[in-house]
């Protein structure tokens, strides 16, 4: 048998038609079937391509001119877009990026969980899919006799210079980085050199309640001690009136995790409150909480819809973090168990039932897949199981207990629609079927999708 060789080599450069475009944003043209994966291109266009990478079964492209021009490219209005790498789509018109996700989570079904023909749902999107996020995390380093502040660029840990804004990123949080760096700078706070492991300020993080305004500052250290600390905190204070916290978090290890393991306020409180539809939260500087709270309202607004409460129902909320979503659940069903591994979490959830005055909620610290098996053994039957894991999606044991636990409906909130796909699958295995499945933009500019799915018991 002939070995086929690419029908391009490396640095090559040639017209190509665009057929496709992968969820990350990067066109999709073939040369006599070889398929061509180009950074910012879009269907339709027709571009002069340099070949940059040529492998077995496919090749990397660098667009050099777009010579036909899809009426769906856009302007990024971002400075330094193709430097950071943080929000790979805003070339494309928002209705596309929306399509886009729909057409990810369909493909996923299909590849990843071989289910097809069920009702995907076209992606619920924002009025405004700028400016949306409610936190931010900045390194910090020093160049040019100064600190600077920046995204690093992609694939590396070099700050971007002459960055001082975020389009995604809320105004406030960025005046806010600003301020700390300008005032950090001018009273001689040395920033962290992560090659030497020297220096003070490794991040800057702000986080600001959408609906309240209030602002908290964390200021990340390699060391306890932070030269002219207090001038900082009361200058800060003073200046800017809706900050209602500033903390600090010391990080002395070497390693990429931006948080420590102390945490101290220095001044104001330990929280800051935030509204998502009639439930409020208190957010400490560790806290989860969702970084687009208006898309948050929407997705859970589903969730209790796929529900399906009438009032007597027993739910379980397994991956509750802060208890974003069994509170909303509480406020229909009889009763709502939620566990979560991480005690910080489960402690922040407790004072956000106490902080609303629902008492139908009890939150247990341990992993989903040993408490509920537990939970079974002590008679606790749930009629509805709401899952909402990370990225890795669930546990063969955790589906199994879910399983074994025969709720009439489960809703899976996801992140990632490949783990999705392979989770619903084992569940339809396990005798549910699903009903279907709703995208939302919970990151728009960027390639992430959240999902929403609604199974229910076959033989109910």
């Amino acid at each position: 048998m002939v070995k086929q060789e690419p029908p391009v080599e490396k640095n090559d450069v040639i017209e190509l038609t665009f057929e496709d475009i992968t969820h990350d944003g990067d066109g999709v043209g073939k040369v006599n079937g070889y398929p061509l994966f180009v950074p910012y291109a879009l269907p339709g266009e027709k571009a002069k391509v340099k070949v940059i990478k040529v492998k077995k079964n496919f090749g990397i492209g660098k667009l050099i001119e777009v010579e036909e021009v899809s009426q769906e490219r856009v302007e990024p209005p971002c400075d330094v877009y193709v430097q950071c790498g943080g929000c790979q789509l805003q070339h494309m018109s928002y209705q596309l990026q929306l399509d886009l996700k729909q057409k990810q989570v369909v493909n996923a079904l299909k590849k990843f969980g071989h289910i097809e023909g069920i009702p995907v749902h076209p992606t619920i999107g924002m009025d405004d899919p700028w400016r949306y996020r409610n936190k931010v995390q900045i390194p910090v380093a020093y160049r040019h006799g100064e600190l600077i502040t920046g995204f690093y660029r992609k694939r590396s840990h070099e700050i971007i210079e002459g960055m001082d804004r975020c389009v995604i990123t809320a105004e406030i949080n960025d005046r806010m980085v600003e301020a700390v760096r300008r005032m950090a700078n001018r009273l001689g706070i040395r920033a962290y050199d992560e090659r030497s492991h020297r220096g003070v300020l490794r991040h800057i993080m702000v986080r600001t309640g959408q609906e309240t305004g209030e602002t908290m500052i964390v200021l990340i250290t390699r060391t306890e001690e932070i030269p002219g600390k207090d001038e900082l905190v009361k200058e800060l204070h003073e200046t800017y009136p809706q900050i209602k916290s500033i903390v600090q978090n010391v990080n002395k290890e070497k390693t990429n995790v931006i948080l420590g393991k102390k945490t101290k306020v220095l001044w104001g409180e330990e929280y800051i409150y935030d509204n998502i539809g009639d439930i409020t939260f208190a957010i400490s500087a560790k806290s989860f909480y969702q970084v687009n709270p208006p898309q948050t309202k929407k997705l859970y607004d589903k969730a209790l819809e796929y529900a399906n409460l009438a009032g007597g129902e027993t739910v379980i909320d397994a991956y509750c973090g802060i208890g974003t979503i069994s509170l909303f659940l509480a406020k229909k069903a009889k009763k709502v168990y939620g566990v979560e591994i991480v005690p910080e979490a489960i402690a922040d959830a407790k004072k956000n039932a106490e902080l609303n005055k629902i008492d139908n909620t009890e939150f247990f610290v341990g992993e989903a897949e040993k408490v509920m098996p537990w939970w079974t053994a002590q008679g606790l039957k749930p009629d509805v199981i709401v899952v909402d894991p990370p990225r890795k999606g669930c546990d063969e044991t955790l589906l199994e207990a879910m399983i074994k636990m025969n709720p009439k409906r489960i809703v899976y909130v996801s992140c990632n629609p490949s783990t999705l796909a392979r989770d619903l699958r084992f569940l339809e295995d396990g005798g549910y079927e699903t009903k279907q499945v709703q995208p939302v933009d919970m990151f728009p500019q960027t390639g992430h999708v959240e999902c929403i799915s609604q199974l229910v018991l076959k033989n109910d």
